[in-house]
């Protein structure tokens, strides 16, 4: 499992001092993007020289705690299942064991000459799968 720290900030906060529920998504996407730099295959490289994309068609998101500023996040994130052109992944958000929120997020590599679907290249599926 892939994990990154999130330190909650007063831009990440609502008028109460907790987090707003979209910067959670935020960081969910932050995450997403640090685990393809991990894997070796970053947004830049993906977004520029590979002319593709890889955006998120579903998400799922349970909120089960408040976080507050001056927390700080552990954010996991695991995949859950790697299809021909998709990839399924889990991220839990915790504070010294405490869940926060857990999210389900299904991401498509496409192609942006037309936007469509592509199935992974083997050099992703290689490392995705690792």
């Amino acid at each position: 499992m892939f994990h990154r720290q999130e330190l909650i900030r007063f831009q990440h906060c609502d008028p109460a001092g907790i987090v707003f529920y979209p910067r959670y998504v935020e960081m969910i996407n932050a995450t997403v993007e640090d685990w393809f730099d991990h894997i070796g295959i970053g947004f830049a490289e993906i977004h520029g020289a590979m002319n593709a994309a890889i955006p998120v068609v579903s998400l799922t998101v349970d909120f089960r705690a408040p976080t507050r500023l001056g927390e700080k996040l552990d954010l996991g994130l695991e995949v859950r299942r790697l299809g021909n052109t998709s990839v399924d992944l889990g991220v839990e958000a915790s504070l010294d064991g405490e869940s926060r929120f857990s999210a389900k997020l299904t991401l498509v590599h496409i192609s942006k000459e037309d936007y469509r679907p592509r199935p992974w290249p083997a050099q992703f599926r290689a490392v995705i799968a690792a």
